[in-house]
């Protein structure tokens, strides 16, 4: 049986660390101290340099939602929408549509 670890975020300062669960509920950054958030072991994190890429990413997790492998292994999280534009067209669908905001920004076809 391996040893499992989950990625976290630190949206401050742009940084992902990848840990195990014997820390503790609470992580902070090893950078600034900041509380982290717990994203998933399937989370992919972008450069840090990606402005746009990082503001998705945090409209996602301030939605609920997270980047958890299903069922088989290396299977993925399922869709995550990676542009402004994308998450732009699923909160105008959610409106619309009266569907939470977290179901609209999963689906992979709006």
């Amino acid at each position: 049986m391996g040893y499992t670890r989950t990625s976290y975020v630190c949206l401050p300062c742009r940084g992902s660390y990848k840990q195990g669960y014997d820390h503790g509920p609470e992580r902070k950054c090893p950078r600034c101290g900041a509380p982290m958030i717990g994203v998933g072991s399937a989370f992919q994190p972008p450069r840090r340099r990606d402005d746009a890429a990082w503001r998705v990413l945090s409209l996602l997790l301030h939605a609920g939602i997270r980047f958890h492998k299903r069922g088989c292994d290396g299977c993925g999280s399922g869709y995550r929408p990676r542009t402004l534009a994308e998450v732009r067209a699923r909160v105008a669908y959610a409106r619309r549509s009266g569907e939470p905001l977290a179901k609209a920004l999963v689906r992979p076809v709006v």
